[in-house]
């Protein structure tokens, strides 16, 4: 698919303000209402935007705490039923299938680091684990920097691998 820069334009007006609205973010860009709705359509029917959605904070909910964990998991076991497992610790808001000396990632909240051994502890007793090792992570300096990769794509006139 080839991104331009009305593309590019238009997602970053929609990530800054995601309730803005298709007329209002016309007004902004200064393009036609249809023209807008018809690029984020494009856009969603492509697969590159895959939805609109409010982006948590969880410290600011009660989960203050971050820690990125590396699971070893049994062998003979495989990652689907892992994932099945771990999809049911609510505090493990990503996990990774990844290639190396760990079978899986994740990213792990808590509400303190007491809490944060009870999640580890939960990973561990899942059945298929052999050996957890965290790294807790003190800083937060961004994440979900896609925006600067799009608008890269977009004003080089560049088409992303598929």
């Amino acid at each position: 698919m080839k991104i331009d820069e009305l593309d590019v334009r238009i997602v970053e007006l929609f990530s800054e303000d995601a309730g803005i609205g298709v007329l209002a973010a016309s007004r902004e860009l200064g393009v036609a209402r249809p023209t807008v709705q018809s690029r984020l359509d494009k856009l969603k029917a492509a697969g590159v935007i895959q939805g609109v959605v409010p982006m948590l904070n969880p410290a600011k909910f009660g989960y203050p705490v971050m820690a990125i964990v590396s699971i070893e998991i049994s062998q003979g076991v495989g990652h689907v039923p892992v994932g099945t497992a771990l999809r049911e610790i609510p505090e493990i808001v990503e996990m990774y299938t990844v290639s190396g000396d760990h079978d899986v990632m994740v990213r792990v909240v808590a509400r303190s680091n007491d809490d944060l051994q009870r999640v580890i502890d939960s990973i561990s007793r899942t059945g298929a684990v052999n050996r957890t090792r965290s790294i807790v992570v003190l800083q937060t300096h961004f994440q979900n920097r896609l925006l600067p990769l799009f608008a890269h794509v977009g004003g080089a006139g560049e088409t992303p691998a598929e």
